[in-house]
Formats: structure tokens, sequence, C-alpha cells
């Protein structure tokens, strides 16, 4: 039981929405056209879902075998270094998720053709490299950037390309807002990691342009996914039901107000969860509406 519950940190369940926004919003956006495979909706958000918990423990697995890694603040999930995994294992939980979405990737590009096995290759790459190999591209500044193109664009036009068959123009600009609502969260947790990252040299937005900058940027991150969901709408590119997702809006304020007020790493610390639900709230609703455009247009 105790094993149990030291890998149910160790997958770090709180980021796991981020594999499953993207999926759903662009297998909502197939739905609304008429094209939707239960069965490959499926295999698509299971392979997410391995990827980003691969992705979570390759970051436990780098930070504990790093000179620096010393320095992090032991959270919950940091199970090596509270001594509930070994590295050891982590290694291996980290081998064995991305071996079964490896699985399904192949089984995925045999369906779908060669453009799921470049994206699955660039996504593979950008999930090992962020935190692992001999510089971490997390660590020189090109966090955001790499979750921003594939935990959003890469990866709701990929869920829609398995459904499809094709892409559309309109699939990118719908998974814009993605984009922006899960780069929040690392801007949340750059946000509120400022003085540990720049104990260990890390490069983010907020160590080289300072907490205030970062809260600017932030809420342009959140503003801009509001407001290309209503551009969107006003363009007629999607359903006027898309506009359930503004039901999120007290969720962003309520982040927001966080991460601003915040004047220490614990009140800061609030904001992750908060970013982590907006993103959830907002994905949601987004693929709500946007699939009820199949019978609302």
């Amino acid at each position: 039981m105790v094993k149990i519950k030291a890998w149910f940190w160790a997958i770090r369940p709180f980021s796991i929405s981020a594999a499953v926004v993207p999926v759903l919003v662009g297998s909502a956006f197939a739905f609304s056209g008429g094209k939707f495979s239960l069965f490959r909706f499926l295999l698509v958000l299971i392979a997410g879902i391995l990827v980003q918990m691969a992705t979570n423990l390759i970051d436990e697995y780098s930070d504990h075998a790093r000179p620096e890694g010393e320095h992090k603040i032991p959270a919950p999930y940091k199970v090596i270094a509270l001594g509930k995994l070994t590295a050891k294992e982590v290694k291996l939980g980290a081998f064995v998720c991305f071996g079964v979405a490896t699985v399904i990737g192949i089984y995925l590009i045999y369906l779908c053709g060669l453009p799921i096995l470049f994206m699955s290759l660039g996504a593979a790459a950008a999930a090992y490299f962020y935190s692992a190999g001999p510089l971490p591209l997390g660590k020189i500044g090109l966090g955001q950037p790499l979750v921003f193109a594939f935990m959003g664009l890469v990866m709701v036009a990929g869920s829609y390309y398995v459904q499809a068959g094709s892409f559309t123009p309109d699939i990118f600009w719908l998974a814009l807002p993605v984009s922006c609502t899960v780069t929040a969260i690392l801007a949340s947790n750059n946000i509120r990691d400022m003085e540990e990252d720049r104990a260990v040299q890390k490069r983010t937005i907020v160590t080289v342009c300072g907490r205030r900058f970062a809260r600017w940027e932030y809420l342009l991150l959140v503003a801009t996914a509001f407001l290309t969901v209503i551009v969107l709408v006003i363009a007629k590119q999607i359903s006027p039901m898309a506009l359930i997702s503004l039901l999120a809006l007290p969720q962003a304020l309520l982040a927001f107000r966080i991460l601003r007020k915040g004047r220490n790493r614990s009140e800061l610390a609030r904001g992750v969860p908060a970013t982590s639900n907006l993103h959830w709230y907002f994905g949601v609703l987004l693929a709500v509406g946007v699939a009820l455009g199949r019978f609302i247009k």
C-alpha cells in the first residue's frame, strides 16, 4: 500500500490534466465534424497520459541524479529524496511508461500514417530532453516554448488527425488556447520556484526577468486563451456553444490573484494547483462546447 501511494505521487497526478485536455479538445473538434472513433480516442488518451507520466518520472530521476537536485525542496512527489522509491525503480517506471506508449504509437502510425510518426518522435524527444540529457532544455529557458508547442498545438492537432486523417487551419487556431493555459501551469510553477531555480542557475523567464514580468506574461497567456475562443466564435469557426468555456473565468481570476498577491514560496505554491484546475475546467468546457457544435451551429 505504501508503494502504491509512492507511485501515485511519483507520476504527479495533478499534472495529468495537461495530457488529457488536448486530446479532449482535438477529438471534440473531430466529433463536431462527424469524424470520431471511440477506439482511436482511447488509444491517443492512454498514450498521452503514459508519456506525461514518463516525463514526470524522468524529471524526478534527473533531479535526483544531478548535484543541484540537493537544493530542491522535498515536495510530496520527490519520492526518491524522501526515500519512498529508489532511483532504479523510478527509472524503470519511466521506461515502462514510454515503452507502452511506444507500442500504442506504432499501432497509431500503422492506422494513420507518417504524420503521427513525426509528431510522436518530436513529442518523445521533447519529453525526454526537457529534463534529461547533458543539457536539459528546461534548464536553458526552453521549457515554456516546448510545453506550448507539444502539450498544446501538437497534441490537439495530432488528436484531431488520428480521427479525421487530415489537418485544417482551424484545428491549430483551436489548439492555441490549450497551448496558452497549459503553458500557464509551467509559468505559475516557475513563478513559485524563482529563488530555487536561481540557486541552481536554471534559466526561466522568471529567473531572467523577475516575478513582475512573469506575472504579466501569465496574464497574457490566460487572456489570450479566452480571447481566442471569443474570436473563433465570432469568425464562425467553432460553435457558439464553445463560449461555455468562459465559465472558467472565475478560476482564472482566482489563480492570477494568488500569483499576484503571493510574497513567498508557500503563498505562491497555491497558484500552481489553481492554474492546473483552470486548465482542466477551461479545457473540458471548451471540448464540450466544441463537440456540441455537431448539433448546434
